[in-house]
């Protein structure tokens, strides 16, 4: 079965060494979108990038980083993505959170019973 339908990705662009209440920051996020019962949440973790201060982090051997970029990513409908952006505003103290308007495309097993092509 597949379902189409008009949604909201966000995406939240934080460093590996930010922490919220003693955990990993996009542990923290993840953990949230989940409790609040988002469709789902891939966390991404960035080989080099520099943020608002202009300070490079990167893989590179002889420029190690412990805190390389992290992004999360969610989709979901509009309305579960605007409700989940105040615990953003309350977990997110440096960073940047983008939206964008998506068309989600989402496959499912057939029910029971069905067979394919039928």
């Amino acid at each position: 079965m597949k379902l189409d339908e008009e949604g909201l990705l966000v995406r939240i662009f934080v460093g590996e060494t930010d922490r919220w209440r003693g955990q990993p920051l996009h542990e923290a996020i993840m953990m949230r979108a989940r409790e609040m019962g988002l469709a789902g949440t891939t966390v991404l973790r960035g080989v080099a990038g520099f943020g608002a201060n202009s300070r490079i982090h990167t893989t590179k051997i002889l420029r190690l980083s412990e805190d390389l970029p992290m992004v999360i990513e969610i989709a979901d409908s509009p309305e579960r993505i605007h409700n989940f952006l105040p615990a953003l505003d309350e977990m997110v103290s440096e960073g940047l959170v983008t939206l964008e308007r998506v068309r989600i495309i989402l496959y499912r097993p057939r029910v029971s019973g069905t067979t394919a092509g039928a």
